[in-house]
């Protein structure tokens, strides 16, 4: 669908405001999108990312709403693993496991299918059924030496699901290649092998702080305008 310019302009300004600060401050992203929304609600790319910013402040029936307006006006199935995912978020997991059967999901792009094995292993761990989310999480994507953008996040989950059945050094094991892959900082892998190694950080910045208030402490004279070590000056001492 075609806009007048004026009105395309002023959707593509809060369009790039939603993008830049989805990640930084949700809650702005998101009021921006209602702007969009509201100016252009007939847009496929407007409803997406009002699907998106919704979805980052955790409106899961909102984000799949607008997820589903724009696969509708698309005809496009590349939205088909985070509306799975949304259906977790409203309580659904049987829903997203449903949907991971779906014939969609071969229409997908490899990158899109390897987060739709993620959503079903979520979908499985939210059901109790932890042993099932891990073998879903065994796939080639998983076992290649090849660093795509999801094999960290992919190597990540497996190493969480071994640890929660106690299969602590294979979790060790996969946290460590999870780390190896994750070149952008995606997942908390290094604190999680630092717990399991029992090592604990100290913020260096907290530190200083206690040092400084305890040096300020030590150098305040005591009530009365002398330091206590100078003893009474009330002349009692004399007596």
């Amino acid at each position: 669908m075609s806009l007048p310019k004026t009105l395309a302009e002023d959707v593509a300004r809060n369009l790039v405001m939603v993008a830049r600060l989805i990640d930084e401050d949700p809650e702005e992203a998101y009021a921006y999108s209602r702007i969009a929304l509201r100016l252009a609600s007939r847009v496929a790319a407007v409803r997406e990312a009002a699907g998106f910013a919704a979805y980052a402040t955790q409106q899961y029936a909102e984000a799949l709403a607008e997820f589903r307006a724009a696969k509708r006006m698309t005809g496009s199935v590349e939205l088909w693993p985070v509306m799975a995912d949304c259906e977790r978020g409203l309580g659904r997991p049987e829903k997203a496991l449903a949907m991971a059967g779906e014939p969609e999901v071969q229409k997908l792009d490899k990158t899109s299918q390897v987060e739709m094995r993620l959503v079903a292993a979520g979908a499985r761990r939210d059901m109790g059924q932890i042993d099932a989310a891990i073998v879903t999480l065994q796939s080639p994507e998983l076992a290649s030496s090849s660093i795509q953008p999801w094999t960290a996040r992919l190597r990540y989950a497996y190493a969480d699901a071994l640890l929660e059945v106690g299969r602590e050094d294979e979790a060790r094991e996969w946290f460590g290649k999870a780390l190896e892959a994750d070149k952008d900082g995606s997942t908390d892998a290094s604190d999680r092998l630092a717990a399991l190694d029992g090592v604990e950080f100290v913020d260096a910045l907290d530190e200083e702080t206690d040092t400084t208030d305890e040096t300020e402490a030590a150098d305040t004279p005591a009530p009365g305008g002398h330091d206590e070590q100078d003893g009474p000056v009330d002349g009692s001492a004399d007596r």
